[in-house]
Parts: structure tokens; C-alpha cells; sequence
């Protein structure tokens, strides 16, 4: 795997369903691209866009740490485990499918669509226990600085997952400068720009563009506007189960 991969947003994979609008970063559904497999870990980024009362009926997963954070609008969940929810914006929603789960999503409004980013990760351990976790952002922690949403571990701010990684969101304004290192010197970083623009290590980076980074320990991240992002650390390597 190279140190550095750009994911620009005209490279990416799409399919119009009508009642869904769909950008796949990685190879999924009819989209096939022996190039985008999967980043490390990192094996499903869809950025969904859902008509109302729309949405997937009910369908299998295993062995899989599948992330769904709603940009706008609310989405209806019901699942095998018995968990009926709405995951509105500014949630974020995390399954460990592990021996097999099953579950339905929906746009739980009427009147307007949903937006959500559906993200999928190997985990690092093989037939866990499913299980469920949905948690509110605090928004303010995310102003001008990473605020973590997603951990390896249990915490009272940020969902937890059968992997390590981290997962952290971010609003700066515009001229804002950020640093970041790695929790684990093994991992690969994901960041993608939601809105705005941002410049990292020279590498200038639009609406709906994502880069990789594998060998960079430590990085900046500059808004050239305001921006809002999503950044992902996870393991370069992929468990041997999985080889």
C-alpha cells in the first residue's frame, strides 16, 4: 500500500436508484473497481442520499463493524437484536454484526431526505457477540478542534467498536490549523471533507474528496475555508482471517 492515496469525489463510484443516490468510495453493489477494495481496514465509505419514507428492507450482515452518522435528516432503524431507533442528525450509530445480524433502515421522514455516511470495518476479532451503541455528538467539542466519536474502547462521549480505531469529527473555520498524530504507528489515517475545503501537507482537498495516509505519523490539517470533516484511524493490515 502506498503512503499517500487520493479518493477525489469525481472518482468515486455512483448509482442513481431513484429513491437513492448513492457515492461509493470502495467497490459495492454494481460498482466494481479492482483499485478500491478496501483502504486497510477501511472496507465500505457510502455516502447516501435517501428519499423520504425510502429506504432498505430487511438484510444480513456478519463479521463486520458497520458506522452510520446521519448529515442530515433522521433515519428509522429496527434490528434482529430488537433495537427500534431513530439515528437523527448529529448521532452516530455503530453495529458489531459478529455471528449475524439482521436489520432495516428507513428515512423516518415524511417530507424531506435523508443524507447519511454508512462506514464498514474488518474487525479484529472473528464471530463476536452482536451488538448495538447510538450516541449524540456534542457539537461544541468539535468546534475548531477532533473531537473522537468512535473508540476502541468503551467511553461516556464516543461509541466503541471490535477494532482499533478512531474515529473523530471536526468544524473549523476558516484559516483554522490542526495537528494530528497517531494513536498507533501501524494504522492507516482516512480523512474525508464533508463541506468546505482543506489543504493537508500541500494536498488540497474539496467538498466530498478524501486522502490515505499509511507511513505519515503526524500530519496538519489546514481549513481554507469553513469546513466540516470526518477523520479515521484504523489498522493498515488486515487480521489473518481476512488474508
Amino acid at each position: 500500500m502506498s503512503p499517500f492515496t487520493l479518493f477525489s469525489d469525481s472518482s468515486r463510484g455512483y448509482a442513481d436508484h431513484g429513491w437513492l443516490k448513492t457515492h461509493h468510495t470502495f467497490s459495492f453493489g454494481n460498482y466494481r473497481n479492482s483499485q478500491r477494495i478496501h483502504f486497510g481496514a477501511l472496507r465500505v465509505f457510502n455516502d447516501d442520499f435517501i428519499d423520504s419514507g425510502m429506504g432498505f428492507g430487511t438484510h444480513p450482515h456478519q463479521n463486520m463493524e458497520i458506522i452510520t452518522i446521519p448529515l442530515n435528516g433522521d433515519l428509522a432503524h429496527k434490528d434482529s437484536m430488537g433495537n427500534g431507533t431513530v439515528i437523527r442528525e448529529g448521532d452516530i450509530q455503530v453495529m458489531s454484526a459478529g455471528t449475524g445480524i439482521e436489520h432495516s433502515e428507513y428515512n423516518a421522514n415524511a417530507d424531506k431526505p435523508v443524507e447519511i455516511l454508512q462506514i464498514w470495518l474488518f474487525p479484529k476479532t472473528h464471530n463476536v457477540t452482536p451488538r448495538y451503541e447510538q450516541k449524540t455528538i456534542d457539537k461544541k467539542q468539535a468546534h475548531n478542534q477532533l473531537h473522537a466519536v468512535l473508540t476502541p474502547n468503551p467511553t461516556e462521549n464516543a461509541v466503541w467498536i471490535h477494532q482499533d480505531a478512531w474515529f473523530y469529527l471536526s468544524d473549523l473555520d476558516a484559516g483554522k490549523t490542526l495537528e494530528y498524530s497517531k494513536q498507533l504507528a501501524g494504522n492507516a489515517v482516512f480523512v474525508f471533507v464533508i463541506s468546505g475545503a482543506l489543504e493537508i501537507n500541500g494536498q488540497k482537498l474539496n467538498r466530498r474528496d478524501a486522502i490515505g495516509f499509511t507511513d505519515t505519523q503526524h500530519f496538519e490539517i489546514s481549513a481554507q475555508e469553513n469546513t466540516q470533516l470526518l477523520l479515521m484511524e484504523f489498522p493498515e493490515e488486515l487480521p489473518s482471517f481476512y488474508q
